[in-house]
């Protein structure tokens, strides 16, 4: 049986047991709206919030699948370079930086990836494109702002130094730190979670756990230094508007 292109094969060879992915969104979810709920960063969104939502969603999938497209073009062809996700990448966490909020990443992601599939790839394979974009990359930013008590990238931890100096610095260094951590969190889902186990569920193939290993090894570094780049823009730019 096929539900809009949705094989539903669960028993592919070397294909992670959906036993597993679903354990692991509901123990994630869980963790954040715990971590949400106890430490503040869970909270209803303001209509200014969900203007930066929306805006920060549809420039990220303009960023993904046309400028950073366009750019890709003039450079090699290699897993190790990925100027449209990361685009994306710093953008999320600028909206994450901006709102500090738990559902934040989540809800996002999931603007993110309707727009993506009405301009660009068709609505094939829903909603499972959209649980994957929402509760792989959107979650990991949400855990950020949850354990951090909705000071994700250092924003509001200006407060110890009267000169400013010190807290300055503690701030930038936690905005490249934690920015850093869910950069290379990001680095997972697609080979992770997607090669091993949304594409053999909704396509019906076996998954190549050495191509997985490569592209989790090629996808790290630069995830890495965006995601401290990320994170470092999206402190000035909260700063600067006051957030």
């Amino acid at each position: 049986m096929c539900f809009n292109g949705i094989q539903a094969a669960v028993n592919e060879p070397g294909e992670l047991p959906w036993e597993v992915v679903v354990a692991y969104f509901a123990v994630a979810l869980a963790i954040a709206f715990y971590f949400g709920k106890k430490y503040g960063g869970l909270k209803a969104f303001s209509t200014l919030d969900l203007v930066y939502i929306g805006i920060g969603a549809a420039f990220a999938m303009v960023w993904e699948f046309y400028i950073g497209s366009f750019i890709g073009k003039f450079l090699p062809s290699t897993p190790f370079i990925g100027v449209g996700f990361w685009g994306r990448l710093i953008i999320v966490f600028i909206v994450a930086g901006l709102v500090r909020k738990v559902g934040t990443g989540i809800l996002t992601l999931a603007i993110f990836d309707i727009l993506g599939d009405l301009f660009h790839y068709g609505f094939g394979g829903e909603p499972m494109f959209l649980i994957y974009e929402a509760l792989t990359y959107g979650l990991f930013v949400d855990l950020m702002i949850a354990l951090t008590k909705g000071k994700i990238f250092g924003i509001g931890h200006v407060n110890a130094d009267p000169s400013g100096t010190v807290s300055t610095s503690r701030a930038n260094l936690l905005a490249i730190v934690e920015g850093a951590i869910v950069g290379a969190l990001w680095a997972f889902p697609d080979p992770l979670f997607y090669e091993g186990f949304f594409g053999p569920f909704i396509y019906a193939y076996s998954p190549n756990w050495a191509k997985i290993q490569f592209h989790i090894i090629a996808f790290l570094p630069g995830d890495i230094i965006f995601g401290a780049i990320g994170g470092f823009l999206a402190y000035y730019i909260a700063k600067a508007v006051g957030q």
